[in-house]
């Protein structure tokens, strides 16, 4: 995570305020007083939902720290972390790209996939309720462009969140995943493939 980090703000990707990889929780303290409370202590290697802890305030960052590397080495055998500034209200916005690897990249619109359970996706939809128009073009900009800048070759989600207006880079998932289905049903990817025999023998 804390890679992809790095290259968002490369490209100009908008990011939440964050730190770079803590080495000690002295150094969890004064980034997170930087920051400013809540924050998230995140595992660099971490993904659904494993390596993550919300903390209030000094006392939890300090209890969690330790805690946070074991959880991150027994499941990802990476125990590095880093901390981004928590935002209590706010949606969870995917966008699927893909790319050639010549520097053509295109976005597909994006998911809304805010309601979930244990940081774990249980509903998604296209397109995003709470996203204008002009949001969805601007963020879809943001993506193809920062794509197309790496030369980015194959499908990708890149994970946001949204507040107010405000979209703040997570992550990037470098694969094509499970809820691309609901992309497929927007953009109608599937709905001009070749009936099966059997489809064309219940047609007469």
């Amino acid at each position: 995570k804390h890679t992809a980090r790095d290259l968002a703000l490369a490209v100009d990707v908008p990011l939440l305020p964050g730190s770079d990889l803590l080495e000690t929780v002295d150094q969890a303290v004064t980034q997170a007083a930087r920051i400013g409370y809540p924050v998230m202590l995140k595992s660099t290697a971490g993904g659904g939902g494993i390596g993550m802890q919300l903390c209030a305030d000094r006392d939890a960052l300090v209890a969690a720290f330790e805690t946070v590397g074991r959880t991150a080495t027994a499941s990802f055998g990476d125990a590095r972390v880093f901390i981004e500034r928590f935002v209590a209200d706010a949606r969870h916005v995917e966008v699927q790209v893909f790319g050639d690897g010549a520097g053509r990249v295109v976005a597909l619109g994006e998911r809304d996939c805010s309601l979930q359970r244990r940081h774990q996706k249980v509903f998604e939809e296209a397109p995003g309720p709470s996203i204008s128009a002009e949001e969805r073009a601007r963020i879809g900009k943001v993506c193809a462009d920062a794509m197309a800048d790496i030369n980015y070759i194959g499908a990708g989600t890149i994970e946001f969140l949204y507040e107010n207006g405000d979209f703040y880079f997570i992550e990037m998932n470098t694969r094509l995943q499970v809820e691309h289905p609901v992309t497929e049903g927007i953009f109608g990817c599937l709905l001009y493939t070749s009936p099966s025999p059997r489809d064309k023998r219940q047609s007469r």
